[in-house]
């Protein structure tokens, strides 16, 4: 059975050599998820309890690090953004409580969540603010 859900790939790459190496940490940390997954359900949800407030904290980590390279370089559109990046943490912190509180939970279908969330953002939004960057910082190393 392979064990991993998405591999890197350099279309997802927006350019900015510290968003795509934690571009590239979010997508490992959602195969390490997924072969959590992949143990059964009670192993599942034991390995998920270990590992959801790491894979939580470094989105929030990821989250900042963008938002301050927008801030910076005064995004125009850095509201709307920010409000996609509130509302992704919102969900999942939802979806982790409802795991951490025993209701019902589906790890699965959680990381399908992360990864579908994280790639089709990384497609459009982060690719957007990227090319913004880079045109003002006029194809520099940033």
């Amino acid at each position: 059975m392979d064990d991993i859900l998405v591999e890197w790939d350099d279309k997802y790459a927006v350019g900015i050599d510290l968003i795509d190496t934690q571009h590239r940490h979010l997508i490992d940390m959602t195969n390490t998820l997924y072969k959590g997954c992949l143990t059964g359900e009670e192993a599942a949800r034991s390995y998920f309890m270990e590992t959801i407030q790491a894979t939580v904290d470094y989105v929030k980590y990821h989250f900042s690090a963008e938002e301050k390279l927008m801030e910076h370089f005064k995004y125009p559109d850095i509201v709307n953004h920010k409000n996609q990046h509130a509302s992704f943490v919102m969900k999942i912190l939802e979806d982790v409580n409802s795991f951490q509180t025993g209701k019902k939970f589906v790890p699965n279908a959680f990381v399908r969540y992360l990864k579908d969330w994280i790639l089709s953002h990384i497609a459009v939004m982060d690719k957007n603010y990227a090319e913004y960057i880079l045109n003002q910082h006029k194809g520099k190393k940033i």
